[in-house]
């Protein structure tokens, strides 16, 4: 079975492979490009990564990234590569920073890496690499977690946040709840909201006293979500957070339910 491998932090480090025995015979002398320090400092800085999170380092080279989220930040950091002799160095380095039970590497494939359980991901990978892990992320990752990308987009899903880093270029996104649908809104004032979603964007439509109004300053940022419309004239703020099925208002003046 056809499957895409990392072997290390650079551009040109990830190659196709088929089958098991291929795998296991694809020589590991592919090109290693390390991401500089002031990027790594800037991609974990822009994550926001704090102290006892989990952060998965996909790509992860000589560590240099989850060595640093482990000793600079104290969080629990997992690197992820297929070349045997970066796994080894960056165990190295983990060891030598003194934070070998906080800084852990595995010889795995990125794309059966579960990283469902990561509050921060970061990578430096290629662009086709990005887009053919945008549906796990958005699948396995919980709404709020942030991705890190070094170099890379992920095509159309425009990033939260992105600037340029002694010439390199950071990318962020916020996994953003899913929330495409019908909702039925109960509280102070009771109406329908339609919800359309593309990624983090979000548009719709109110319908109350047998008229629909649009969605204004609709907005979506992980489980936060944001909206107004016009009540008798006057433009009502409505912000909540989304939990599954449910939405819940910020002060528990309104709550919605996703229409079965």
């Amino acid at each position: 079975m056809p499957c895409l491998l990392r072997f290390s932090r650079s551009p040109l480090a990830v190659i196709a492979l088929v089958g098991i025995t291929t795998v296991a015979a694809q020589p590991l002398d592919v090109p290693y490009v390390p991401t500089p320090q002031e990027v790594v400092d800037r991609m974990l800085q822009l994550g926001k990564i704090r102290a006892g999170e989990f952060h998965i380092d996909l790509g992860s080279g000589d560590g240099r990234i989850a060595v640093t989220s482990a000793s600079k930040y104290g969080a629990r950091s997992l690197g992820v590569d297929l070349n045997p002799v970066r796994i080894e160095e960056a165990r190295a380095n983990a060891k030598k920073a003194n934070v070998s039970d906080r800084a852990l590497f595995e010889l795995k494939n990125l794309f059966e890496t579960d990283i469902g359980k990561a509050d921060i991901v970061t990578m430096y990978l290629l662009p086709s690499v990005n887009i053919d892990l945008r549906p796990k992320v958005l699948r396995d990752m919980w709404p709020g977690t942030r991705i890190v990308s070094h170099a890379f987009d992920m095509g159309d899903w425009k990033p939260d946040h992105r600037e340029s880093v002694i010439g390199r270029t950071v990318y962020l996104w916020v996994i953003p709840a899913r929330v495409q649908g019908r909702w039925s809104v109960e509280g102070s004032h009771q109406f329908t909201v339609n919800i359309q979603q593309q990624y983090q964007e979000i548009s719709g439509t109110a319908e109350f006293g047998g008229k629909s109004v649009p969605l204004r300053d609709a907005a979506l940022s992980g489980a936060e979500i944001g909206f107004a419309i016009d009540i008798d004239g006057m433009p009502i703020r409505f912000q909540g957070i989304v939990t599954g099925d449910r939405i819940d208002g910020r002060r528990d003046e309104w709550r919605a339910a996703r229409a079965k």
